[in-house]
């Protein structure tokens, strides 16, 4: 049998044959899939470039590290937004107190008692406030809490129930994350809670031992706060348990009605000139006068006219106090001060208390007087630091001087007369409150006055949002997906165009760089094999 040198055989229709072998391509690229590809990729281009742009078209370049957060103080005279920032760093919190914002509007949210359902317009304003203070992108994960105070805490439950339902529908359209039950009215002793926060995390002992902490006195117009913390056992209703960290915190907070610098001014007045009633008003009749200790001499008291009907109690309230007459004298206006701190004293059912019938425990650790607290000391030129007993000989020799002689000296500070007058009381119911009632030794150094610590101010306000912040369960640094996928934030949309940008333009370039596979006949084997071409 004769060898066989060269067998063809047939290949399959289309193969071009050789020698030895047959090609057999089995695809090639057609030219219009290369252009759909071309016009795929410039509309994810465009996709891309417009998600950009809308990114950035706001004007604000956001910083998706730092994050925002609101709290409104809904106060007796007035109501005031504040705008926190904040950055996560090692699984933390850190607020960034120079970026603090606030904007105040008047009046407070209690004015608004005979028609609730206008107080939520009252917030418009200082949304928009806040809107300009926070990137837009940023808004549905900035969380806005609304904390009314005392002037809504003096109002009828229902009252304040529709008050708090009106600011509800306006912060729930707000852009700002929000719950129903961040609109609440607060307590004193919350008020109290939130101030020892601030003040503690200012000065670096917030996280620390407890009994290394400072603790608050506040003396407001309405009220005065005491909190701090004790290791003496508390009735429930003066403990609060506050949890920083792995620290925790056993603190006496409460509130006294009543007490504040204003409240107390008005009180004390009132008793001097209607103590036993009907012996004042037969006193009066016969040209008699109540001496009034806490106003310097030569002041006249003006009373309103025409605020009550004939023969009314108002108007004989109104009567004996215009016939006060100002003696100017500290130490018996501290006396009368101080009788007013201890009133019901008699009826205290625990083992200490320093005001009336409440409980205070011992005082523990170191002291930040605020508020009126500093205001008074601010006046009389005190420092920080000055000891009760200085406070005590300004006081005595500004309630000493004549009053003409008091303006004149004062006249650049251009005050009301009624708000020079009164710092004869400040000073002498400061002493009162501070060491007659509370202990507090007249050269102690344990204690300052201050309503700022460094660059921080000791605003209550701070305080809630230092706290609601560090105790969230989201302490950690969220993570990119949860910063990415926000509601308001178009950074999801750019990101998908970007990234399916570059996936597409690394298969072209795979594509590209990839040889060209082709289908081969080999005669000699007799058999189809695949094998790598030049691109033509």
């Amino acid at each position: 049998m004769d060898p066989v040198k060269s067998q063809q055989r047939p290949g399959p229709a289309g193969y071009r044959s050789a020698t030895n072998f047959a090609y057999y391509p089995i695809s090639r690229p057609a030219k219009r899939s290369k252009s759909n590809l071309i016009v795929f990729g410039c509309v994810l281009a465009l996709v891309a470039l417009i998600s950009c742009f809308y990114l950035f078209s706001t004007g604000q370049v956001v910083d998706w590290n730092k994050r925002y957060g609101i709290v409104i103080d809904g106060g007796s005279t007035g109501t005031r937004l504040h705008v926190f920032a904040y950055r996560f760093q090692d699984g933390k919190a850190v607020f960034d107190f120079g970026e603090e914002a606030a904007m105040r509007v008047t009046p407070g949210l209690s004015a608004y008692a005979e028609d609730p359902e206008s107080a939520g317009a009252s917030l418009n304003e200082l949304l928009e406030f806040g809107k300009e203070r926070v990137p837009r992108g940023l808004w549905g994960d900035t969380e806005i809490r609304l904390m009314a105070t005392a002037g809504m805490r003096l109002l009828d439950v229902d009252v304040q129930r529709r008050i708090l339902e009106s600011c509800r529908r306006v912060l729930r359209q707000s852009g700002f994350a929000f719950l129903d039950e961040w609109a609440s009215v607060i307590t004193g002793s919350d008020e109290g809670v939130y101030a020892w926060i601030v003040a503690n995390y200012a000065s670096g002992t917030l996280g620390a031992d407890p009994l290394k902490t400072t603790g608050i006195i506040e003396l407001g117009g309405a009220s005065a706060q005491v909190t701090f913390v004790s290791n003496e056992p508390l009735p429930p209703e003066f403990s609060r348990t506050v949890k920083f960290g792995n620290v925790t915190y056993n603190i006496y907070s409460h509130s006294f009605l009543q007490f504040g610098q204003n409240a107390a001014f008005d009180a004390l007045r009132e008793s001097l000139a209607s103590a036993d009633h009907q012996s004042s008003a037969k006193s009066i009749e016969k040209g008699g006068v109540s001496l009034d200790p806490c106003t310097p001499m030569g002041y006249s008291h003006v009373m309103a006219a025409g605020s009550s009907s004939p023969g009314s109690f108002t108007e004989n309230k109104d009567r004996l106090l215009s016939n006060l007459q100002p003696k100017g004298n500290f130490s018996e206006c501290r006396s009368a001060a101080l009788s007013l701190l201890q009133k019901g004293k008699e009826k205290c059912a625990y083992q200490h208390c320093s005001i009336g019938p409440t409980f205070i425990p011992k005082l523990q650790g170191k002291f930040l007087a605020t508020e009126n607290f500093f205001y008074t000391s601010k006046f009389f030129g005190l420092s920080q630091k000055a000891f009760l007993s200085d406070l005590m000989g300004a006081g005595k020799q500004f309630c000493g001087e004549d009053w003409s002689s008091l303006k004149k000296k004062h006249k650049s500070l251009s005050l009301k007369d009624d708000d020079l007058m009164r710092y004869c009381f400040s000073s002498a119911y400061i002493v009162a409150l501070l060491h007659d009632s509370l202990g507090i030794s007249l050269d102690d150094e344990r204690i300052g006055y201050g309503n700022h610590v460094g660059n921080i101010p000791l605003d209550w306000a701070l305080g809630a949002f230092i706290l609601l912040t560090s105790s969230s369960q989201d302490m950690q640094h969220p993570s990119w997906i949860s910063t990415v996928i926000g509601d308001d934030s178009p950074t999801l949309l750019s990101l998908v165009a970007i990234a399916a940008l570059f996936m597409f333009a690394a298969w072209s370039v795979s594509k590209w760089r990839k040889p060209q596979l082709k289908t081969i006949y080999d005669l000699e084997k007799g058999r189809y094999i695949v094998t790598r071409v030049r691109r033509s």
